[in-house]
Order: structure tokens, then C-alpha cells, then sequence
């Protein structure tokens, strides 16, 4: 990871049918083929964490984090031929996605 800029990219799913394993499946399934993207360095997949404070929101289904040495590799991800992949297949899963990119203070 390159020390002086990286950049963080948060990506929280909320599923069309939250209650069905098979979309949860599916959406995890999509988001590892997605992570073997050249310019990810690494990612993580998670769910809600059983934590209840003010807050906390738990109204996502799933959340998919990837970390890239700079903004150059993410911006060459968005149009990489596995993430446009990735949209087309899963798209269909979801009814809203919400992003938050960060950098390096």
C-alpha cells in the first residue's frame, strides 16, 4: 500500500429481498470475483455487526471495502472489464448502493 495516498472505497449494498439467502449469496459471490481486480490491494466483505447504538446504521445488507494504492488504480477499476462485469450480473440485487471514498487527510 503506497503510504502517502492511499485510497479507501466503501461500498454498502442494501438488497432487494434482504431476507433471502440466495440474493445474500449471490451479491458475496459477486463481490469476491469482483475483488481480483489487478488494482485492489485488499478487500474486505462484511455484514451489520450485531452493535446497537444511535449511531450505528444496520440497514445495509452487505458491505465490500477495497483499498487501492491511489486514486489512479481506483479511477482504472471503475472501468475495469471484472467490475463492469460485476454490475451487469448483480445489479439486479440491489435497490440502492451508497459509496464513500476516502483519502489521506
Amino acid at each position: 500500500m503506497a503510504e502517502n495516498n492511499p485510497f479507501i472505497h466503501h461500498v454498502y449494498f442494501w438488497l432487494n429481498n434482504p431476507d433471502s439467502k440466495e440474493d445474500f449469496d449471490r451479491l458475496v459471490a459477486g463481490l469476491k470475483k469482483l475483488s481480483a481486480v489487478k488494482t485492489i490491494q485488499t478487500f474486505y466483505i462484511g455484514k451489520p455487526a450485531d452493535t446497537n447504538r444511535d449511531v450505528i446504521d444496520r440497514s445495509y445488507s452487505i458491505s465490500w471495502l477495497a483499498l487501492f494504492n491511489n486514486k489512479a488504480d481506483q479511477d482504472s477499476y471503475q472501468t475495469d472489464p471484472i467490475h463492469l462485469t460485476f454490475v451487469e450480473e448483480c445489479k439486479q440485487l440491489w435497490k440502492k448502493v451508497v459509496v464513500y471514498d476516502s483519502v489521506n487527510v
